[in-house]
C-alpha cells in the first residue's frame, strides 16, 4: 500500500513538472506564435474570402514620370548585342552582388556555361548577371585588397573576360532588389525581346539545366502564353515585426495579404508575360523592396497567375539523391557544393537508374522517405514523390 502511494505521488510530480515546463515554453513563445497565427488567419481570410486585390493596383499606381525614377538609371556595364538575332530559348538573369565573384565563376563553370548548353543541349541560353553599384564604405574582400583594385575596377576587368555583367548605377543592397528586378525586365524589353522565356534566379541557386531546357522546349512547342512557373506563395501576409529582414511598414503596404507570387530564388516567365510586366513597371510604385512580392503585384495588375511546379525549390535545399536529380529544376542554397552537385546531377547514370518500372518504383519509395516529412519545408513538397 505504501509503495503504491509513493508511485502515485511520483507520477503526479512528473506530470506537474512536465506541465510547468510546457506552460513556461508556451508563455515565452506565445506572443510571437500568436502574432504569426493571427497574421496568417487575417491574410488567408483576405486572400480567399475578400480578395480585393484590385485596390492594391489602384493604391500603387503612380504617374509614369514618377515611376520612371525606379528604372531611369545609367548603365555602368552593358551588352546590348548579347542576344543579337539568335534564336534564344531562355534569357537567364542571375541576381548577384559585386563581391560574389566566386559564385559567378562557379555558375559560369557549371549550369550557366553557355558553350556547354549549346553544344550538349542544342539550344541557345543567354546567362547574364544583374547587379548594382558597389557600396563604397563596404569592406573590400581579400582578393580586392591583395590586388589593390577596388570593387568597380575589378568588375570592369571581370566583364572584359566574360562579357556577361549587366550593371546600373543604383546602390547594390537588399533594399534595392526591386530595382534589380526592374532592370531585368527592362533589359529584356530593349535588348532581348525575342527570347522565348525569361528566368530570374539568385546566385546561390542550382539549376538543373538539362531538365529545365527539356521542360521549356516542351512548353515552347505547345505555344504557351501567360506562363509563370516556380514555387508559389499564396496568401502570404506582410511581416510587421521590425526585427525581421522582410519587415514592411503599414505606410509602404497597407493590405492584409500579398498577391500570389513565386519565390524569388528562381522562376520562369514566357516572353509575353515579361513584356506585360515591363509595361506594369512603368506605372507602379516600386518602393516595396521585396522583389518577388513586387513581381506578384505586377502580375496581379496584368492578370497573370503563377503556377506551381513541384521541382522548383523555395528557400530550401533539395535532398542529395539521384532520384531527386532525375526531375530537379532548381535547388536553393548552393555555394561550396555547386561543382559536386553539377557533376552528380548531370551524370548519365541518373537516367539509367531511374528509368523503367523498377527504377520508378524505387524512386517513388525513396522520394516518399526524403520529402514526406512534417518538418521538411521550403523545398519540394510530398506530392513530388508521386509525379
Amino acid at each position: 500500500m505504501f509503495l503504491k502511494f509513493r508511485r502515485v505521488r511520483r507520477c503526479q510530480c512528473v506530470q506537474l513538472m512536465t506541465t510547468c515546463l510546457v506552460l513556461s515554453v508556451v508563455m515565452v513563445c506565445w506572443e510571437q506564435l500568436d502574432n504569426n497565427v493571427v497574421s496568417h488567419v487575417k491574410s488567408y481570410s483576405y486572400r480567399y474570402l475578400v480578395n480585393r486585390f484590385i485596390y492594391i493596383n489602384k493604391s500603387l499606381t503612380i504617374p509614369r514620370e514618377q515611376a520612371r525614377s525606379f528604372s531611369n538609371f545609367h548603365y555602368l556595364l552593358d551588352h546590348p548585342d548579347k542576344c543579337a538575332k539568335q534564336d534564344v530559348l531562355l534569357l537567364l538573369f542571375v541576381k548577384t552582388s559585386p563581391e560574389n565573384i566566386e559564385r559567378r565563376n562557379a555558375i559560369r563553370s557549371t549550369w550557366g556555361n553557355e558553350t556547354y548548353i549549346h553544344s550538349s543541349l542544342g539550344v541557345t541560353v543567354k546567362v547574364v548577371f544583374a547587379l548594382g553599384a558597389p557600396q563604397t564604405k563596404k569592406e573590400e574582400p581579400s582578393w580586392s585588397k591583395r590586388s589593390g583594385v577596388g570593387f568597380q575596377e575589378h568588375l570592369i576587368h571581370e566583364d572584359r573576360l566574360y562579357g556577361d555583367l549587366i550593371q546600373q548605377d543604383f546602390l547594390d543592397s537588399f533594399h534595392n532588389l526591386t530595382l534589380k528586378l526592374i532592370l531585368q525586365f527592362h533589359w529584356m524589353h530593349s535588348r532581348c525581346a525575342h527570347a522565348r522565356f525569361l528566368m530570374t534566379a539568385d546566385d546561390d541557386i542550382f539549376v538543373h539545366m538539362p531538365n529545365l531546357v527539356s521542360y521549356l522546349q516542351d512548353m515552347s512547342s505547345r505555344g504557351v502564353t501567360h506562363f509563370w512557373v516556380g514555387r508559389v506563395h499564396r496568401g502570404a501576409p506582410p511581416i510587421r515585426s521590425k526585427d525581421s529582414k522582410y519587415y514592411v511598414p503599414f505606410e509602404m503596404y497597407q493590405w492584409l495579404s500579398y498577391p500570389d507570387y513565386t519565390a524569388g530564388a528562381g522562376y520562369v516567365v514566357s516572353s509575353d508575360v515579361a513584356d506585360k510586366v515591363y509595361q506594369a513597371t512603368l506605372t507602379l510604385n516600386a518602393s516595396l523592396y521585396i522583389d518577388d512580392v513586387f513581381m506578384g503585384i505586377c502580375a496581379n495588375a496584368i492578370g497573370v497567375t503563377p503556377h506551381e511546379h513541384v521541382y522548383f525549390s523555395g528557400e530550401g535545399k533539395a535532398p542529395y539523391h539521384l532520384c531527386i536529380y532525375d526531375q530537379m529544376m532548381t535547388s536553393h542554397g548552393h555555394v561550396e557544393d555547386i561543382y559536386d552537385l553539377w557533376k552528380a546531377a548531370t551524370d548519365p547514370q541518373v537516367k539509367q537508374w531511374t528509368s523503367g518500372l523498377m527504377g520508378r518504383l524505387y524512386c517513388t519509395a525513396v522520394k516518399m522517405t526524403l520529402l514526406c516529412k512534417p518538418y521538411y519545408f521550403n523545398t519540394y513538397p510530398c506530392k513530388a514523390a508521386f509525379l
